[in-house]
């Protein structure tokens, strides 16, 4: 794999369009022929949608991002030195890096403690590893980044050898946007990739009260809903949908029973869309939803299951003085 200090190789941005026209194909077909009808999260992260996202985090009614940031800014250095102390030699693998707008925290905090310091950012999203790489280059040149463009639910990492302790990041409460079987065999698909000695950071969204969950998906000024909706447009503009994105709107709504948080697209009235790229003319109801994403929520109980069921075992917990969010660093069972 080529090591860069800057922007993506060409190699990595090749992997894309193709392969992502074809997931988008299947998803489609398997999601928008059968009532319930459903997208996966991943299709939200274009580069429109992974621009909309950045806002989203930065909103007053999202606090996981700024919540995470509070936990990281004060924690990192004892993160680092409860991962493994034994290598001076240092990997991050990070799922779903996105800008890695946080990772910068546990870097820094990193190089001050490690002699070599590898960071390996994977995303789905060329444009928004491009920001990170190009970010981190210049805020900490001693760190080499080895940038992957891929889909890791569908294609899981095969990681090099590496002679130090590798620290794969899940942070970002992304784990939350996968049911509790598919969230293990994400865990799973990275465990498998580790060796006795690396450890796991995961960061995850707590419960709490019904209120704050649904406001932090529905802020009053629309971004989450233009994220939402920036789904649409992505099959408008990549399988020639016709989409008329005025006769959708935004849903987020509390599931106790699962304990989530829904992202909905609503039909407001009966409608035909069709997308040529998939061959297919879906009729919608009025009031019918397309299910776009969830955000799971988490006890200590839950958490600390999903974890042990994934193959691995809490060594130590962060949480904020609300205990709103965790960040559990967790080793090899």
């Amino acid at each position: 794999m080529n090591i860069t200090t800057g922007f993506l190789t060409p190699e990595a941005k090749s992997l894309s369009p193709l392969d992502t026209r074809e997931a988008l194909i299947d998803e489609v077909w398997s999601g928008l022929l059968h009532r319930p009808r459903s997208l996966v999260p991943w299709m939200l992260y274009d580069a429109e949608g992974s621009r909309l996202f950045e806002c989203i985090t930065t909103l007053p009614e999202y606090y996981p991002t700024r919540t995470e940031r509070g936990i990281l800014a004060q924690n990192a250095e004892a993160m680092i030195a409860a991962a493994g102390s034994g290598s001076r030699s240092l990997r991050l693998l990070e799922l779903g890096a996105g800008t890695a707008a946080k990772t910068g925290i546990l870097l820094q905090a990193a190089t001050r403690l490690r002699n070599e310091v590898v960071y390996l950012p994977i995303d789905v999203s060329s444009d928004a590893l491009d920001a990170a790489c190009e970010n981190l280059g210049c805020l900490l040149p001693g760190v080499q980044l080895q940038p992957m463009v891929a889909n890791y639910v569908t294609h899981p990492p095969r990681l090099d050898r590496f002679h130090g302790t590798t620290l794969a990041l899940y942070i970002g409460s992304s784990i939350g946007n996968f049911s509790p079987q598919e969230a293990r065999g994400i865990l799973r698909n990275l465990r498998s990739e580790l060796k006795p000695g690396d450890a796991l950071l995961l960061g995850t969204d707590m419960v709490k009260d019904e209120a704050t969950l649904v406001r932090a998906c529905d802020d009053r000024d629309g971004v989450t809903a233009a994220f939402n909706l920036n789904l649409l447009h992505r099959l408008n503009r990549e399988l020639g949908a016709d989409f008329d994105t005025d006769c959708f709107r935004h849903r987020a709504r509390w599931n106790p029973a699962a304990s989530r948080i829904e992202m909905h697209l609503e039909s407001t009235c009966d409608q035909l869309v069709t997308i040529p790229a998939a061959e297919l003319t879906i009729e919608f109801a009025a009031l019918e939803t397309i299910h776009t994403e969830n955000s799971y929520k988490f006890t200590r109980k839950t958490l600390g299951r999903l974890l042990e069921d994934a193959g691995f075992a809490v060594r130590q917990t962060w949480m904020d003085p609300r205990q709103w969010y965790s960040l559990t660093l967790a080793g090899l069972r």
